[in-house]
């Protein structure tokens, strides 16, 4: 592995990590040359999985696309990055795992949904106004509705001692 400094190849492994359940693997190393340190990241390499878009064009499967649009969802949140990456790395490892040739777009969706859906509640209303395509604030109101607290039944709210002595 060439050093990104000093661009010698010739370092040695200090630390060997597994990463994403065991998808990846980083390595810590030391230049030989120049005495600095640097990571580096082995990952399995996947089969050509592509994604079938609305218009029925197909792409290759982006895990960055992925992370972009969960880290878009993210946006302002206290979230960190780190979290972030796991949660897309579990997707990317999920869609994977569910798929071998080809995806629909809206199937990516739904699984980014779900797991957003109980990972954090504003992200998940973000991203599914995009990926639902909401038209008008009925859309939203649908959408966080399971969200919000539910209104006492009426029956619930008279208590023993607030009704009328007879």
């Amino acid at each position: 592995m060439r050093c990104p400094y000093c661009h010698v190849d010739n370092d040695r492994v200090l630390d060997t990590r597994a990463m994403d359940d065991g998808y990846t693997i980083r390595r810590r190393r030391c230049c030989n040359a120049c005495r600095r340190r640097f990571s580096t990241f082995e990952r399995m390499e996947r089969s050509s999985l592509r994604v079938i878009k609305r218009d029925e064009m197909r792409e290759l499967f982006d895990a960055h696309k992925l992370f972009r649009g969960i880290e878009r969802a993210c946006w302002k949140r206290p979230i960190g990055t780190e979290r972030i990456q796991e949660l897309a790395q579990k997707i990317e490892n999920e869609i994977f795992e569910q798929f071998e040739v080809e995806v629909h777009s809206q199937q990516i969706g739904q699984i980014v949904m779900e797991h957003l859906s109980s990972f954090d509640e504003v992200a998940y209303i973000r991203f599914a106004s995009v990926y639902r395509d909401f038209a008008n604030a009925e859309d939203f109101i649908q959408e966080i509705s399971p969200y919000l607290p539910q209104p006492k039944n009426r029956s619930q709210a008279i208590k023993k001692n607030d009704l009328p002595a007879h």
